[in-house]
């Protein structure tokens, strides 16, 4: 179906609701409202054909979930690609500021102005579901369906993520085992098990290869110390977000550094002789997989790692084919602006030759006042009452982070739109000066009420959003590819961070120069650090100035494709809370889900 014709099929979808004037509105919880619309979904078929695919295009996983096949991007080359809109956010509260509530919601309100629009996410992790952020399929009426099915399991991506990881773990060792034929030099050994699960406090730091004395069939393998990561933070998650095509995952995959040997060369999953064995595993999770939000807004959610230590950003592949299949596409970066969407822009649009037509920077006032570093926001704690009363004070100095964010995604040479995700406490003077400081930034901006609404609470956004995309860009890089590795990590720093400078360590010297004579320089960077804070210091709220940034480690996603240094202390297995979420998820006698959000 070309794209010109697809407004009627748009349209046909749930009905919208008109927003109310000026009332509080009662809103359900998540779970209620997701179990309350299973009766207005559309069966897949029908999703799939506002997008122009076919039904011999999917593979079905039930009536309202499905595998995109690759083949459709062959099928649709010759199309023109569509309008890429990037979602991201300023510095968040531990609390997260809504970007997948305003991904969803945006989709949502550019059909209730009658443009074809198609959604992008990440796959959501089993592990914050039942520790302490919930799930990612959005929130209040601005959700993607199913709910329970995406954030229990879906349709098996991460598992075979994890089976993939683990199996090439399990090669290493064997490999130890039958007296170490690649010479590998144990200690540098960095491949690590997962589990989706935040287990760390268990599973962090173990140590493997227990019993290498007992008799055998009970005999251990060669005792090394080691650890779990969670999966979405594994390099092969990465790779399943990064890739183009199924060779160039084989390809990827036998590119992994697994170690190094006793000669300092890198050993690879090629060279143990795996990486075939692990693309068979992902052949399926290679396919992104369609969807649906509440007003039945098409969506592919593929793939999910962690923005803090991967790039952050759902997959190539569901982005290439969406722009094929629709005018406009709104996809989402994790964290803030200075995280996802800087690796979307540097490591994302480079790999996936992508243009974004505009950058939306969502924001909450509460996140604003926090900047200003009058109060303190701890998950699973109480808000500080002053974060819902009007300050237009706290807000004017903690705007600062907010217009960073903006000259940030102006060095992209991509036109800005600012969405206000408005809470039921924030004033109608709070939304105002928030609006008038972001637009003397020069970015448009829009408060938002898609969470209470769904798209009939964005339609204002939207207008803005299509206004952005047909203004003339002029989309570039940050860095190109044949800088050297100091000097990327300095841009980024510099440029992106605020700081004044970068201490490389000696470690870090070494690696540098290990990483340039094997080839590795000419790949992008991939900023390993705290979300919580433009700098390296989660408790650096606002624009903070006058640091220097810390790299005491550089480590190659070789597969992946891109060096990541660390900037900090950074986690890749969570523990956790001690009031986890999972405690309030259970059964009722009807055999449905109860306290997921």
């Amino acid at each position: 179906m070309p794209k010109a014709s697809k407004k009627k099929a748009a349209k046909a979808g749930a009905a919208k609701p008109k927003k109310p004037a000026a009332k509080k509105p009662v809103v359900p919880s998540d779970l209620e409202i997701a179990q309350a619309a299973r009766s207005k979904m559309k069966h897949v078929y029908e999703i799939a054909e506002m997008l122009g695919l076919e039904q011999d295009d999917l593979e079905l996983y039930g009536r309202y979930k499905a595998k995109i096949h690759l083949d459709v991007l062959e099928r649709m080359k010759g199309r023109p690609d569509g309008h890429l809109i990037d979602v991201t956010a300023i510095t968040p509260t531990p609390l997260g500021e809504g970007k997948t509530v305003t991904s969803c919601g945006l989709a949502q309100a550019m059909a209730h102005i009658d443009k074809n629009c198609c959604l992008t996410l990440r796959e959501p992790s089993l592990g914050p579901q039942f520790g302490i952020k919930g799930g990612a399929a959005g929130g209040g009426y601005s959700q993607v369906m199913p709910m329970e099915d995406i954030d229990l399991h879906f349709t098996g991506d991460i598992h075979a993520v994890s089976m993939a990881t683990n199996q090439l773990a399990a090669y290493i060792d064997a490999s130890l085992y039958h007296n170490n034929p690649l010479m590998i030099d144990i200690p540098t050994i960095s491949w690590r098990r997962v589990i989706d699960s935040n287990d760390g406090y268990a599973l962090r730091n173990i140590v493997l290869g227990l019993g290498a004395n007992l008799p055998k069939p009970r005999r251990g393998g060669v005792p090394r110390e080691s650890g779990f990561d969670i999966s979405v933070a594994s390099e092969v998650m990465a790779i399943l977000a990064m890739t183009t095509g199924l060779q160039d995952m084989r390809k990827r995959l036998g590119r992994i550094i697994v170690a190094y040997n006793k000669a300092g060369q890198p050993v690879t999953a090629d060279d143990l002789q795996a990486a075939g064995m692990m693309t068979v595993l992902m052949k399926e999770a290679i396919m992104p997989n369609l969807i649906q939000t509440l007003e039945n807004t098409p969506c592919i959610m593929h793939a999910g790692p962690f923005a803090n230590i991967a790039q952050g950003n759902n997959s190539i592949l569901a982005d290439q084919i969406a722009l094929k299949c629709a005018d406009y596409v709104v996809t989402e970066s994790g964290f803030g602006a200075d995280m996802g969407a800087e690796k979307f822009m540097n490591i994302k649009c480079r790999i996936g030759k992508l243009r974004p037509s505009c950058v939306v920077i969502t924001l909450s006032i509460r996140a604003l006042k926090m900047h200003s570093g009058r109060f303190n926001v701890v998950a699973g704690k109480p808000l500080d009452p002053g974060l819902t009363q009007e300050n237009l004070k706290a807000i004017e100095e903690g705007s600062c982070n907010l217009v960073k964010h903006i000259k940030n995604m102006q060095l992209f040479g991509v036109p800005v739109v600012v969405s206000i995700n408005r809470f039921t406490f924030d004033t109608d003077k709070e939304v105002a000066l928030v609006k008038r400081i972001a637009e003397e930034a020069g970015a448009r901006c829009a408060p938002i009420e898609v969470w209470a609404y769904g798209g009939a609470g964005g339609v204002d956004l939207a207008h803005l959003v299509v206004e952005a995309c047909e203004e003339k860009s002029d989309f570039k890089f940050l860095y190109p590819d044949d800088w050297s590795i100091k000097q990327k990590i300095e841009a980024i720093a510099t440029k992106i961070y605020g700081a004044d400078g970068v201490d490389f360590s000696p470690t870090t010297e070494e690696q540098i120069k290990r990483y340039t004579a094997f080839g590795l320089d000419k790949l992008p960077i991939c900023m390993a650090k705290t979300h919580l804070s433009l700098s390296h210091d989660p408790a650096l709220k606002g624009a903070p100035t006058g640091f220097t940034l810390p790299v005491r480690e550089i480590r190659p996603s070789a597969g992946a494709g891109f060096l990541y240094p660390l900037c900090g202390e950074m986690s890749t297995m969570p523990g956790l809370p001690s009031t986890p979420a999972g405690w309030k998820v259970d059964i009722d006698k009807k055999g449905e889900t109860l306290g997921l959000f």
